[in-house]
């Protein structure tokens, strides 16, 4: 049983190991009509190679990179903020979230159009996108998870002599975290599919303007590349505040 045990996490590679080995036989004995339009995966593999070789990947991941930290942080922040004050404050709830729930429905790229023509094309249009698609979500969630915290908790705070900025800190943050954290979670990776969008419409830089300049070039390995970058990239983004929040609130949960 102990050596099942240390066998086991590894078994999540096994599927991922067959799903590349197929697409290698699929693509080299032509099975699909036109390798041209569906490279092998060890194509892809050196084409990720030389993009990262001769800096393209390299330059147009960082500028999504920072795209991304930059609106999603800000986006975050604000919504966590605010979404205390609304959680925490009924008269402010009640003023606020007329306006919330008008606006949350509305998707980030919904924006774009009208971002365009008021910020123009610049690196401050992304950052704006990302900033919305994270603010909202976030927001919710974080008011979300104040307003379900047990009322029993909080009465047994005040009874002890508990200021209410400390109720809010000791008791009520705490208890509304994984809510939050899931809010944080759920939008990390979106803030990925959100800037890829944007890029591929209005930005020349980044991993969304280098998948467009790919598929002007025809050039379906790099295409693919992409892909396998964003894809990693939000997996790791969420993995991350999965992580953060288990050593967080693993003690007490």
């Amino acid at each position: 049983m102990n050596r099942l045990k240390k066998i086991r996490p590894g078994w999540g590679i096994l599927p991922v190991a067959i799903f590349l080995a197929i697409w290698e036989i699929v693509a080299r004995l032509n099975l699909i009509p036109g390798q041209f339009f569906f490279p092998p995966f060890s194509t892809v593999v050196m084409e990720f190679y030389y993009l990262t070789a001769n800096g393209v990947l390299g330059d147009n991941f960082l500028a999504s990179l920072v795209r991304v930290l930059i609106g999603f942080c800000a986006g975050s922040i604000a919504g966590i903020t605010i979404g205390i004050i609304m959680g925490w404050r009924d008269f402010v709830h009640k003023a606020l979230n007329p306006i919330i729930s008008l606006l949350y429905p509305i998707p980030a790229l919904g924006w774009l159009p009208l971002l365009m023509l008021w910020l123009g094309i610049g690196e401050a249009l992304p950052i704006t996108i990302i900033f919305i698609c994270s603010f909202f979500p976030v927001l919710y969630n974080t008011v979300t998870g104040i307003k379900n915290v047990d009322e029993d908790y909080i009465q047994v705070a005040r009874t002890l002599g508990a200021s209410d900025i400390r109720i809010l800190i000791t008791v009520v943050m705490p208890l509304a975290l994984p809510n939050i954290f899931t809010g944080l979670r759920l939008e990390a990776g979106m803030a990925w599919r959100v800037i890829i969008a944007a890029e591929m419409v209005a930005i020349p830089t980044g991993i969304g303007a280098l998948m467009m300049k790919a598929e002007s070039l025809i050039r379906i390995d790099i295409i693919i590349v992409c892909l396998i970058v964003l894809s990693v990239m939000c997996l790791t983004f969420e993995k991350f505040f999965a992580y953060l929040e288990t050593r967080l609130t693993s003690q007490w949960r």
